[in-house]
């Protein structure tokens, strides 16, 4: 599990969080007494790992953890077997077979348990009692974790379905549990006065909040509020942020391998140290953590894929002069300064060695022609270059049966920069993919019609955005940036603009903005007590600027990528900051994730 410490270097300590979790976690365990084995639905064991580490669950007991599948349960002699699930008929289903052979096995009795995370559902418990099982089972829990702290600034609930829930079925469950965690957070660090929000689900979880605040009637922690601000913001307010090929180093490495739960599987072949032989050369991928406790990563994820180089090279420079200082090492005490920095610096240079070997794979990827092509035609479309015509670079696509998921997000960024395609254009487009993908994939188009991804031609709304929140910014220095384009190289992102706004000077100066986009405009003040109201500091000293900096809690419906999470760390390392961040997102996303969340034949 390693250490945990990086949650705790922001401005909100999210151990706190972490604590919480875990205590609740081993209630629910110790109420099964005797030894037990866990049963993981498989989406749930990133997130338990970084809650939980095996050690503290064999201090309670665990003796086996086996994952859910339909081959039934490996033997066993503990005492008790816990199903760990979401709530999903499907899964139900898994169980009630998993029970039925044990049933049917016989030999050592055991009691059987749910734990369904974040909450039971009615339709999984009829699911049981449809087979039969639900009289088999002895404790029925819910374990509410729906805010997994990824890092000192981060959380996602990683939820995948939480887009296609809310535009394509009309489910707002995902919605209640975002309330629920806006509820866990208020009860940890303090009532969070101010709430503005853009967007329909926006408003739905803000009502939701406050009438579960208003159900408290009072009985809350007095607790001085750590959190000044709360800013909620619809995915479909910003669609095309998303779309667009992030361009930092941890969107990239997203982008192209996957980073699941704060881990990346990347080729072994990469990380061969020069002492191994090829025959013992691993074959499986390696496992890579990414997040601030490794200090280098910190300082390598929030940079334009262009800066990384440079940055890799000067420290490999730093470190080489500091392992060269020990020849320089003449007295008792020298050596034994240097030997005191020697752990740390034998970490730096095995982060070092990682960290090239990632920068070599995404190259290989940044300098091939199919990304540069697919860019070049993200940055004409969203410059407004010829997107009310069938695009010969989409094409050509659709033409070589180029990935599916790379053709449709080229389609929804010219659809979105054009204020959706004319209807000549559309049918030809829907036309070829059908053609050349498949007739399945008139499902897949249905959706993201439905979800606001495609669209006919409407009302010209883009162009006064671009133009009145200065979208974008034609002279981008990707080195020293001065300005959040530099995570799309000369594209702000709408939803970061909107924050950026939100902090200074306020939503009030871009009021004819935000009528231009979806869904209600929110504003809310909840009241504070006088006694646990912070203090304004009266010193004037920049000590106190940076004291009094206000903490904001960015919630993303629907997705965040990690380009805009490194646009807004930008923003709060800025002298005139309005504000220190901290995001909370239904998922961490990339283009890719969202394109094939809404396909017909993706589940």
């Amino acid at each position: 599990m390693g250490s945990t410490g990086h949650l705790s270097n922001g401005k909100l300590n999210l151990n706190l969080l972490r604590d919480y979790y875990r205590r609740e976690l081993l209630e629910c365990l110790d109420k099964c007494l005797g030894s037990k084995a866990l049963v993981w639905d498989d989406a749930l064991t990133g997130p338990f790992g970084l809650i939980a580490e095996y050690s503290l669950l064999k201090e309670h007991e665990v003796e086996k953890m086996f994952p859910l599948s339909d081959k039934g349960l490996p033997p066993s002699n503990v005492q008790n077997i816990i199903f760990v699930t979401r709530p999903k008929l499907h899964l139900m289903e898994q169980i009630a077979q998993n029970l039925l052979q044990e049933e049917h096995k016989g030999g050592f009795r055991k009691e059987y348990h749910i734990i369904f995370v974040p909450r039971k559902s009615l339709l999984c418990e009829k699911k049981l009692k449809e087979s039969g099982v639900y009289g088999t089972l002895h404790y029925i829990e819910e374990f509410n974790l729906s805010m997994i702290p990824f890092d000192s600034d981060l959380m996602s609930m990683e939820m995948e379905g939480a887009f296609k829930e809310c535009y394509l079925e009309n489910d707002y469950t995902t919605m209640f549990y975002v309330a629920q965690s806006l509820m866990t957070l208020q009860f940890l660090y303090g009532i969070i006065p101010n709430i503005q929000g853009k967007g329909d689900c926006a408003k739905n979880v803000v009502d939701m909040m406050l009438r579960m605040r208003r159900e408290l009637g009072g009985r809350e922690p007095q607790i001085t509020p750590q959190i000044d601000n709360l800013l909620i913001l619809d995915r479909n307010v910003d669609l095309l942020t998303p779309l667009l090929s992030q361009l930092t180093y941890d969107g990239l490495i997203d982008e192209i391998f996957g980073i699941n739960n704060t881990s990346v599987k990347l080729p072994p072949e990469k990380f061969v140290s020069s002492s191994q032989s090829p025959e013992d050369a691993p074959t499986e991928k390696k496992k890579i953590i990414l997040n601030s406790s490794d200090e280098l990563y910190g300082e390598l994820r929030d940079k334009n894929f262009n800066a990384v180089g440079s940055l890799v090279s000067k420290k490999a420079k730093t470190i080489t002069a500091e392992f060269d200082e020990r020849h320089a090492a003449k007295t008792v005490s020298e050596m034994k300064h240097f030997v005191s920095k020697l752990p740390h610096l034998q970490q730096m240079r095995q982060s070092l060695s990682i960290h090239t070997s990632i920068a070599e794979l995404i190259k290989e990827h940044t300098d091939s022609e199919e990304f540069l092509d697919s860019l070049r035609c993200q940055q004409e479309f969203f410059n407004g270059l010829d997107t009310d015509k069938v695009n010969t670079y989409v094409e050509d696509c659709i033409g070589k049966m180029e990935p599916l998921d790379k053709v449709l997000r080229l389609i929804c960024i010219q659809s979105y920069c054009n204020n959706g395609l004319k209807t000549k254009v559309l049918d030809y487009y829907k036309r070829e993919i059908i053609q050349t993908y498949g007739y399945e994939h008139l499902v897949t188009l249905m959706n993201l019609e439905k979800a606001g991804l495609l669209r006919q031609s409407g009302q010209r709304h883009y162009p006064t955005i671009r133009k009145s929140l200065k979208l974008i910014v034609d002279e981008v220095n990707e080195q020293n940036p001065n300005d959040i384009s530099y995570v799309y190289s000369g594209y702000a992102p709408l939803s970061i603009r909107l924050a950026q706004y939100h902090a200074r000077p306020g939503w009030r100066s871009i009021t004819e903005v935000l009528n231009l986009l979806p869904g209600p405009t929110i504003e809310e003040i909840q009241q504070i007590p006088v006694a646990l109201r912070k203090r304004r500091s009266s010193i004037t000293s920049s000590h106190s600027s940076v004291m009094d900096q206000k903490v904001t809690l960015v919630v993303f419906l629907g997705g965040v990528t990690f380009a805009e999470i490194a646009a807004l760390r930008f923003l709060a390392q800025q002298d005139d900051a309005g504000a220190e961040y901290v995001v909370f997102a239904t998922k961490v996303i990339t283009g890719q994730s969202l394109v094939n969340s809404l396909t017909g034949v993706h589940t």
